[in-house]
């Protein structure tokens, strides 16, 4: 076999799903996809007890470990063990690694294969060039390094103009098309009466905004620094629901997918702020010929994304 290009990806939920249905697409390989997609949503549910598991398996989950895994065989999924972020941090099974040889694919070498290796984040591993390709979230990127400015961020497209090349290689290639969006809301008392519950109504707001701590710095790329002056933010309380301590605060910002449980604490949805979207992300300097290659195979005008970025 020639080259391997080993591309960072989520170990787990949505982002990684994202990933093996672009993955079987573009390569072909809808029963890998598959495989690894029912058995991370299986050993999803046996964590959370949605579902019994074999018995005594919980307490034989290294057993179950080994049973996926074929470790004679990198054209196999492999998996690894990581502890839960819920109460009493259970095990839970995630992916690790597989190999996909890339023989007869269209502009990449026969001999040539990707090696998909899960990471917590990925692109903080892309930053240490430990990986030419990778995919993570947007999100992440506007956490750590899109600079802060006073007019807002509103298109996945304008990151990488907002990237300092002082602080990484790493740039956007595509989105994948899973979008949902950081939207803003607010109860009936505190939206304005008769006009529209966007960007527009917060640069005249004083007051709290409720945010999930994580999203703090994306907030102020998201809504410009300019837009905040006077604005004072909120977290929910630990243990709190999102939506819950929005209707508390008055008004917040939170990621929605359909909104449903925003309007049963009754909240009215406002203007979609940014969508979250997995992406295709790439460390420059990393990038041989064969990861072009590649590069140029995951990306594709079959895309439907909230992103259109010149490379």
């Amino acid at each position: 076999m020639g080259e391997t290009i080993p591309i960072a990806v989520p170990r787990k939920g949505r982002p990684l799903e994202s990933v093996l249905d672009r993955l079987a697409r573009r390569l072909d390989v809808p029963e890998l996809a598959d495989d690894i997609t029912s058995t991370l949503r299986h050993e999803k549910a046996v964590t959370k007890g949605t579902v019994d598991s074999e018995p005594d398996a919980e307490e034989h989950v290294y057993h179950r470990l080994a049973d996926y895994s074929a470790v004679d065989d990198p054209t196999e999924p492999e998996y690894t063990l990581l502890r839960d972020d819920r109460a009493g941090k259970p095990r839970r099974i995630v992916f690790d690694s597989v190999t996909i040889p890339l023989e007869g694919v269209d502009g990449v070498p026969d001999d040539a294969a990707v090696q998909l290796i899960g990471r917590e984040e990925p692109f903080r591993a892309l930053r240490t060039h430990e990986f030419a390709l990778g995919f993570d979230s947007a999100d992440l990127i506007l956490e750590e390094v899109v600079e802060l400015r006073p007019e807002p961020l509103d298109r996945i497209a304008d990151i990488n103009a907002r990237i300092d090349p002082a602080d990484t290689d790493v740039r956007v290639v595509t989105g994948l098309g899973d979008t949902v969006y950081h939207t803003l809301m607010a109860t009936p008392d505190v939206a304005p009466s008769g006009n529209s519950l966007d960007r527009s109504f917060l640069e005249s707001y004083e007051g709290p905004l409720c945010i999930e701590p994580r999203y703090e710095r994306l907030v102020q790329a998201v809504l410009g620094t300019r837009t905040l002056d006077g604005v004072g933010f909120e977290y929910p309380a630990e243990g709190r629901e999102e939506e819950a301590a929005i209707a508390d605060t008055g008004l917040g910002v939170y990621l929605t997918v359909t909104g449903s449980t925003a309007r049963e604490h009754g909240l009215l949805l406002g203007e979609q702020l940014f969508p979250s979207e997995t992406v295709l992300l790439e460390t420059g300097p990393e990038v041989t010929d064969t990861a072009a290659a590649v590069r140029a195979l995951l990306n594709g005008a079959d895309l439907e994304t909230e992103l259109a970025v010149e490379t």
